[in-house]
């Protein structure tokens, strides 16, 4: 019993910031705000994301969609999406930091229109800024080493490389670039955009990764909150696997009932 307490209190802290679920969900693309609502507490996430662009602040449906998301006691984290430069992406956080209450941004700076690959010197300067402008800032950001490194240097305490580009659910395309990421650095890191099942989550898990943040795999499900319900479970299965500790790939085979050198428990003798 007292395992399975310690499992439990297996915390994710982001910031100084600790939270049970290492769910990150997206809040666009659903069918209705409701189902947007249902799948999020079937998920179980805490930190929900919100793209600025699409809300209209002059109209104030930026302070609607935030009431709504208060509702669910969720942690909100803004994103810049769509931003195609550092200034451009500047500016959309301190105007998030202005309506929703909050210093904590998902940095994107795109930098191609056809894959939404990251552009990591517009990435890197907006990072360095908003640091210094006392943001808690978690960049998403490709597999690519040394810019993660460069971010860490800037003092982005957290970093959020992809699996596969956005809205691909292709899962983990560079398992060696982002083994070789969970391998150096001990900040949290988290799988953000390119997966597409539950599956694909539970081995970025599996993979070591703190937490997993998606949102198309989920709101264009057949049935949103099922799937929601399904890649919830998946990270935490992933999550404990990598804790207990995977058995290491052979190349050869190894019988799991070895009878050399093994006691016979249930030997009998005729007298």
């Amino acid at each position: 019993m007292s395992h399975i307490k310690t499992l439990a209190k297996d915390s994710l802290t982001l910031y100084g910031q600790s939270f049970q679920s290492r769910f990150l969900l997206g809040t666009a693309l659903y069918d209705s705000p409701q189902q947007m609502l249902d799948s999020v507490s079937a998920s179980g996430a805490e930190i929900l994301t919100l793209g600025l662009r699409r809300q209209n602040p002059e109209n104030g449906d930026g302070e609607r969609f935030w009431q709504m998301i208060r509702s669910t006691g969720c942690t909100l984290l803004p994103n810049t999406a769509g931003c195609k430069s550092a200034k451009e992406a500047i500016n959309l956080a301190l105007m998030s930091r202005e309506i929703f209450n909050t210093n904590w941004i998902k940095l994107e700076v795109i930098g191609d229109d056809y894959n939404l690959q990251p552009d990591p010197f517009q990435l890197l300067e907006a990072a360095q800024e908003l640091i210094a402008q006392d943001f808690c800032v978690l960049p998403y950001c490709t597999d690519d080493l040394i810019l993660c490194q460069r971010l860490r240097e800037a003092g982005c305490q957290v970093l959020m490389p992809w699996g596969a580009p956005i809205g691909t659910g292709r899962g983990l395309l560079n398992r060696y670039a982002l083994k070789s990421i969970r391998e150096r650095f001990d900040c949290p890191l988290i799988i953000d955009a390119g997966l597409g099942s539950p599956s694909q989550a539970c081995d970025a898990m599996e993979l070591g990764f703190d937490a997993v943040l998606l949102n198309t795999a989920v709101a264009k499900a057949r049935d949103p909150i099922l799937m929601a319900s399904s890649f919830k479970g998946a990270i935490n299965a992933g999550r404990d696997a990598y804790r207990a500790g995977l058995m290491q790939q052979r190349q050869t085979a190894s019988p799991s009932t070895p009878t050399i050198g093994q006691p016979f428990w249930h030997q009998h003798t005729n007298t």
